[in-house]
């Protein structure tokens, strides 16, 4: 299930040089002809010298360094100044490197969509690792214990009693202690049970038990998110939490400590401690995308400035031969989208012209886009295109310095 780095990058290496065509590229960085023959295995050796941006595939993530390693920095020091804990959840980037970053600068664990991510992320080594859905199936259930007892840290939620039944039998035969959340109502149908008395008794339900453990409640408003303009925002994550600090203060009075109060997004993390979250959630901060620059922020109400675009998709113009349109290699399988946007470049618009074809439109016919040309976008969404690719090149100007996988993709690492 679980796959090393080293592991990844050799194996990827070895199954793939043979597949690229025996000529070479210009490097524009060296200005020395580059073997594309040997750009798997390098890769694979980590010898990144002559790797720079113009000679990657594409379409290929792009990860710029500096931009990423201040977006770290950013929301690890408000989570310190604030008093409040991060444990940033992983279904945005997918990736064990990333992940342990964010720990080394002071996330006390992470928080995941999947159980398949959950067994990466702890099987990485990284302690803490919170699952936001209920197991509500017997290969969840019995996942959720297998990992319980290998990785005692591990917690997840439940909404509903028949699953937290099924998890008590499953915990009992095992002979384990399962740590679990209660998710309460945020705003989102998708999850949560009632707030007031239906969470207690629920919560009463696991805090009594022999063989769980009750350690808080979850509350994402996700709602929230990406509400334009921070006043309404924070309006917004009030609302959405209201019922949250009705069920908090029935749990205390029934004697039911919440150790854990969980939730809150990158659009809503220097709002939600008024909202008595202990942690938060945030995922987006680290790349950012374009459903979130627009939203605005607290210094800037037009503009969502607080983190950086630190991820891009490096793309190549293939063909041109219409007036104001040429086509990319950015399609519908890499989930270009309409509501992408050009770095560096707000004249051009990305359309969709198929699996493999996206397209690049313009107005201004005095400016021109040729064949060859590459340019970097901005995703709209970052769960969903991260999804699609297999590894970030890590880069510091156009000098590509790491190759980070994509592990916790669908496919085989869903399962």
């Amino acid at each position: 299930m679980t796959q090393s780095r080293r592991v990844f990058l050799a194996s990827a290496g070895a199954g793939m040089v043979g597949g690229f065509a025996p000529h070479v590229l210009r490097g524009a960085a060296s200005g020395s002809t580059f073997p594309f023959s040997e750009f798997e295995s390098r890769i694979a050796r980590r010898e990144f010298r002559d790797i720079t941006k113009d000679i990657l595939p594409t379409p290929a993530m792009i990860v710029d360094l500096d931009i990423f390693e201040r977006n770290l920095r950013v929301m690890a020091d408000y989570a310190k100044s604030a008093g409040i804990n991060l444990r940033p959840h992983v279904k945005v980037h997918k990736s064990v490197d990333v992940a342990r970053r964010q720990t080394t600068l002071g996330a006390i664990g992470l928080t995941t969509a999947t159980i398949a991510e959950s067994e990466l992320m702890s099987g990485a080594g990284i302690k803490g690792v919170l699952w936001t859905k209920q197991p509500a199936h017997t290969n969840n259930i019995a996942r959720a214990i297998n990992l319980t007892r290998r990785d005692p840290t591990f917690m997840f939620v439940v909404d509903d009693a028949v699953v937290t039944d099924w998890v008590q039998q499953a915990a009992t035969a095992a002979k384990v202690k399962p740590r679990i959340l209660v998710s309460v109502y945020a705003g989102m149908d998708r999850q949560g049970i009632a707030n007031g008395q239906p969470a207690v008794d629920l919560a009463r339900t696991i805090h009594e038990s022999k063989w769980a453990t009750f350690e808080g409640y979850m509350a994402y408003s996700g709602g929230a998110a990406h509400t334009h303009g921070w006043e309404e925002r924070r309006r917004k994550s009030a609302a959405d939490l209201a019922g949250l600090q009705e069920t908090l203060a029935l749990s205390r009075k029934a004697g039911i400590p919440a150790q854990i109060v969980t939730g809150g997004s990158t659009g809503t993390y220097n709002i939600d401690k008024e909202n008595n979250l202990t942690e938060l959630e945030c995922g987006s901060y680290v790349f950012m995308d374009t459903g979130y620059f627009g939203v605005g922020g607290k210094a800037d109400p037009a503009e969502y400035t607080d983190f950086g675009g630190s991820l891009t998709v490096l793309v190549t113009v293939d063909s041109k031969r219409h007036q104001n349109l040429a086509t990319i290699d950015y399609g519908n399988k890499a989930m270009a989208r309409p509501t992408d946007k050009v770095k560096g470049n707000p004249w051009l618009q990305v359309g969709n012209q198929g699996a493999e074809y996206g397209a690049l439109k313009w107005e201004n016919s005095d400016r021109q886009v040729k064949v060859g040309e590459r340019f970097e976008i901005y995703c709209s969404n970052l769960d969903m295109s991260t999804n699609c690719y297999d590894r970030y090149y890590v880069v510091r100007g156009d000098q590509v310095v790491d190759v980070w996988p994509i592990m916790g993709r669908s496919g085989a690492a869903q399962r």
